[in-house]
């Protein structure tokens, strides 16, 4: 369920691979050991919740500089060693919780579905996981999709779309669009449908809302969105102002993906476009991320095109916290917002089917 195993994407050799891993552990052993010279208990929470988001930031800003620097051959391989070791791990952790997992086909796109267990699900999220479009892949997830498909009461299929740079824009784009659209040829209801990512997931997710709805997309149930990467020219003064607070690297890759089309195209970026018709949306970023200035500005233009819009900004976190630290508090608030978010769109659907 990761890009490199995929039998037309290239991977490095075993023993390089090996080597990539050491040097990966290295990072990291490094990134914990910075962490007490980076003042970790000063911040306007307390200094335990200080503490885990110094330790998270360090150490996940690491291990991006080290994979990202490595040739693509030998990132896929990494991911390859990750994404087993999250097979491993996650499996229990999901059943534990309360979920079945599945590996499915939606659409000729292959991708893990998760459902509550002992109950019929009450609607279908369509998960597009972040990475900024180059990177992770469906089974990283598991916990944190296991949990909204747990919270929901919903079906959550995590797809598995092509990334960049094997497979630039558009191909993830059009797999995210075939996915929706077989759940819709395949009978789901559009009321009970809702399309959900985080970082450049959430900013796939946007693409596929406007490219959509000039195909006369019906009515969906919401959008629910984690960090979105909303604008891809990455221009606004957040970008530089936090990126000494977020997990993300400066020198933010877009390239890969965009192949050279325009960033500021309504294809990539979602700011600046029309969003009348846009469907009611949950957006949920830190107030410490560089993204944060841009998604305000989505946000701002939800509003003023007079979409429900459901909003929680949380202070001094960083890209995509509730993935990352779903144990803090500010964590669960989303994760709860997200629940409300879609019981509440479900009460106005119509009712469900007998099953």
């Amino acid at each position: 369920m990761a890009m490199g195993s995929r039998p037309d994407v290239a991977t490095a050799s075993l023993p390089i691979a090996a080597v990539d891993v050491v040097g990966l552990a290295q990072q990291l052993g490094n990134a914990l050991v910075r962490v007490p010279f980076r003042d970790p208990l000063s911040g306007t929470s307390g200094p335990v919740q200080n503490l885990a988001v110094a330790v998270t930031r360090e150490t996940i800003r690491s291990f991006m500089g080290y994979s990202s620097s490595l040739p693509v051959p030998e990132f896929r391989s990494l991911e390859l060693v990750l994404d087993e070791i999250c097979r491993v791990v996650m499996r229990p952790v999901v059943a534990l919780d309360g979920v079945d997992a599945a590996a499915d086909v939606v659409g000729g796109v292959p991708g893990i579905r998760y459902r509550p267990k002992g109950e019929a699900p009450v609607g279908t999220i369509v998960y597009l996981h972040g990475g900024g479009y180059i990177g992770t892949s469906p089974r990283m997830y598991a916990f944190f999709t296991a949990r909204l498909a747990r919270r929901t009461r919903c079906d959550v299929f995590v797809a598995d779309y092509r990334l960049a740079p094997e497979f630039p824009f558009p191909a993830g784009l059009c797999d995210a669009v075939d996915v929706v659209d077989a759940l819709l040829a395949g009978g789901t209801d559009p009321q009970r449908l809702f399309v959900a990512g985080d970082s450049g997931g959430g900013g796939l997710a946007g693409s596929l809302v406007l490219r959509e709805e000039g195909d006369h997309l019906p009515e969906l149930g919401g959008i629910i969105l984690f960090s979105p990467e909303v604008d891809l020219q990455l221009d606004e003064p957040s970008a530089t102002e936090n990126a000494g607070f977020d997990i993300l690297p400066w020198n933010i890759p877009t390239a890969a993906y965009l192949d050279g089309t325009d960033p500021s195209s309504a294809l990539v970026s979602t700011i600046d476009q029309d969003l009348t018709p846009w469907p009611p949306t949950f957006v949920a970023f830190g107030g410490h991320e560089m993204f944060r200035d841009p998604i305000r500005t989505f946000v701002q233009e939800l509003e003023a095109a007079g979409v429900a819009t459901t909003v929680i900004e949380e202070p001094d976190m960083f890209h995509v916290f509730p993935i990352l630290m779903p144990w803090s508090a500010a964590s669960q608030r989303v994760v709860t917002g997200v629940a409300s978010f879609v019981a509440e769109r479900l009460d106005r659907a119509r009712p469900l089917r007998n099953r």
